[in-house]
């Protein structure tokens, strides 16, 4: 059927129609340490659940760390450390106490995946094409590894943009793989369309699996299995030993705007079944044995780039233009609840105690109650104080016709680069004892107690 001119209902999607107006548990995987949290949604399966008290009421900043650039990477905290990547090119140590530097190492381009440490040493990738281990006390290389060149996401017409003919990087692909620690390897995902498994220990190459086309998306492991998703619309099931696949999901297609297409979502797995979002507005739930599809769930054209939280037979997950944080049945797929917010939302929830941790691109960090589902407190990064008022609505959405001049491809990326002065939070939530980290487009990771 021939595909008719009208844009699908993603964050770009609604950008352009403003402006034309129109468990298992992980095998073999220890259990962090109280108050750790190290790596990427805290544990290989990305259950996004972190084991302590949480900030059930908002006190105050506890410390705030700037950077020399935007923050998109998620913290890992380990031994009272605190590692997180900057767009300024650098992995930092941070002293979870005091908010004082301990170290940084410099690598040649942005670091937004985020890193995992075990065994005194912290792993992470930059767009620099390389793939790090550096000792966790010192900040010094142990060994890097090399991929077949770092780039993100690119189609022709992207999202209905001029010229129609021209290949175009994607400015919502805004993070790299995470790495995901497991019985003695680094796995972890590459704009090259590999998903690699390295030894921990030299970064030796232990596997590497290619998929048709970028992995950002950063691998959940249960039961010696890998799970990860491509922007090639499949999604992947690995023996985690051996790199052999097990099964493939097929998703949805955009073969003429290249929008409702690609899995950005890190996928949770839980109780047997593997949850993940798609960027064709779908959310799904698998069987992570088969690759049997047990439900879906239509998001009507808004993407579904977060992890999404399992617990007590509830999912949780968050969409981008729409706004919106829902509550499924996670064994039917049936809508339990929403809850409405104003900006899109990129980064994962996170629950801690019975209080979940969601954050916006309006550069609000909202802590929920569970029972009530209903905001109990909220932090603004400075830069969202400063100028949220002015990229807003009236109702509080985003003025996207005050920002994007047209439809042209460098009017678009002019345009979210200056929604970026709101402070967004592209980063998820990371708890440990009665504190949230989290890092912010205005160059900051905020430590809030």
């Amino acid at each position: 059927m021939k595909r008719t001119r009208q844009f699908p209902r993603c964050f770009l999607g609604s950008i352009l129609l403003a402006l034309f107006s129109y468990s298992f548990t992980a095998l073999a995987a220890p259990e962090p340490a109280p108050g750790d949290s190290p790596m990427f949604r805290n544990d290989p399966a990305h259950s996004g659940i972190y084991n302590t008290a949480g900030a059930p009421v908002f006190s105050k900043v506890k410390w705030s760390f700037h950077t020399g650039g935007e923050v998109i990477s998620s913290p890992a905290i380990v031994g009272g450390m605190v590692y997180v990547g900057s767009n300024d090119g650098n992995l930092y140590a941070i002293d979870q106490q005091s908010g004082a530097e301990k170290w940084k190492f410099a690598t040649g381009a942005r670091v937004t995946s985020s890193p995992a440490v075990a065994d005194g040493v912290a792993y992470f990738g930059s767009y620099d094409g390389n793939f790090y281990a550096v000792d966790a006390a010192t900040g010094k290389m142990r060994w890097k590894f090399r991929n077949a060149g770092e780039r993100r996401y690119a189609a022709t017409h992207l999202h209905g943009s001029a010229p129609d003919g021209e290949k175009m990087p994607d400015p919502f692909d805004y993070y790299l793989s995470s790495p995901a620690i497991w019985n003695g390897a680094i796995y972890f995902g590459s704009g090259d369309g590999n998903v690699y498994a390295l030894d921990a220990v030299n970064g030796s190459l232990k596997w590497k699996f290619a998929t048709g086309d970028v992995v950002h998306a950063s691998p959940a492991i249960a039961d010696g299995r890998l799970y990860v998703g491509s922007w090639d619309s499949y999604f992947y099931a690995l023996d985690a030993s051996t790199g052999k696949e097990i099964w493939r999901f097929k998703t949805g297609e955009d073969a003429e705007i290249h929008n409702q297409v690609g899995i950005q979502s890190s996928a949770t797995v839980a109780n047997g079944v593997v949850y993940f979002g798609c960027r064709d507005s779908k959310f799904y739930a698998v069987d992570a044995a088969t690759g049997q599809q047990r439900w879906v769930f239509s998001n009507k054209g808004s993407w579904v780039i977060t992890s999404p939280v399992v617990r007590d037979g509830k999912v949780y997950f968050a969409t981008s233009d729409t706004a919106l944080l829902h509550v499924v049945d996670a064994q039917s797929g049936a809508l339990m609840d929403t809850i409405r917010f104003h900006w899109p939302i990129f980064g994962s929830p996170s629950i801690a105690g019975n209080m979940m941790y969601v954050a916006g691109q309006d550069g609000k960090l909202v802590a929920i109650d569970l029972d009530s589902k209903k905001p109990v407190w909220t932090f603004q990064s400075d830069a969202s104080k400063q100028n949220l008022a002015a990229l807003s609505k009236p109702d509080g959405s985003p003025n996207y016709e005050g920002v994007f001049r047209s439809n042209f491809y460098d009017d678009i990326v002019v345009g979210v680069d200056k929604l970026h002065a709101v402070g967004m939070m592209l980063s998820s939530p990371v708890i440990a004892g009665n504190v949230v980290y989290i890092g912010t487009a205005d160059g900051n990771l905020y430590a809030i107690e």
